[in-house]
């Protein structure tokens, strides 16, 4: 009875102030990530264009853990559908493609919660994004592109291979780039950061070297692109 009257207690003020704190800042990321997604779009190989809507994405889930991240990836998938000319196969895709990022680098991230552990998960979200979308581009691009399998297969690799790691290697080191600065703006602003500000040693030289070597792949991937 006790445990039944305890859970009953409604939030206090301090709780219901932190969730709406919460709800703002994912609102807010949200937001942005789906205004880049509309004016940012570069196009790369085809159809394929590079927009940074995942860089806020991650951020989000940096800060309050991969669910967060998958409900403001499935917001934006959700906004998108909107303006698609894609459809609900779409709407499934970007779903997808974004939390592969997303909560695979907040997933690691949450398990060590500094710029170290923020690297990491970003190398793995890379990782995770390009091998996501070869499988989903194989299994349903057909569908929508009206084109057989056996078409699909060698643009696997001299397609979407590269653009995938071109997309999730330049929104991995920005985001990186972004990482500290992020959260001092959120701190000056008075939403708490908690122990994501704890390191400071050597973080500087940290993210150079891993944006260095992010973008050296992007720059990688054009040159392939664009070779002959």
């Amino acid at each position: 009875m006790k445990k039944s009257a305890a859970a009953a207690v409604p939030m206090t003020g301090a709780q219901n102030a932190s969730a709406v704190r919460k709800l703002t800042v994912l609102a807010l990321l949200s937001a942005v990530g789906y205004v880049s997604m509309l004016f940012i779009k570069v196009p790369v190989i085809g159809f394929l264009s590079y927009e940074p809507k995942d860089i806020f994405l991650t951020l989000a889930g940096f800060l309050y853990g991969p669910i967060a991240a998958l409900a403001c990836c499935i917001v934006t998938g959700v906004l998108e559908l909107f303006i698609s000319s894609t459809g609900l196969i779409g709407m499934v895709m970007n779903i997808i493609a974004s939390a592969a990022f997303a909560c695979t680098a907040s997933l690691i991230y949450k398990k060590r919660r500094d710029i170290y552990g923020a690297a990491l998960g970003l190398v793995c979200a890379v990782a995770a994004m390009t091998v996501c979308m070869l499988l989903w581009n194989y299994l349903i691009s057909p569908l929508y592109m009206g084109v057989s399998r056996a078409e699909i297969v060698p643009l696997l690799s001299t397609m979407f291979l590269p653009f995938n790691l071109l997309k999730a290697g330049i929104n991995a080191a920005i985001t990186l780039l972004l990482y500290r600065p992020f959260l001092h703006v959120l701190r000056l602003c008075g939403f708490p950061v908690g122990d994501h500000l704890a390191d400071k040693k050597s973080s500087v030289v940290l993210v150079a070297a891993v944006s260095a070597v992010l973008l050296a792949v992007c720059v990688g991937v054009v040159l392939y692109l664009n070779r002959g």
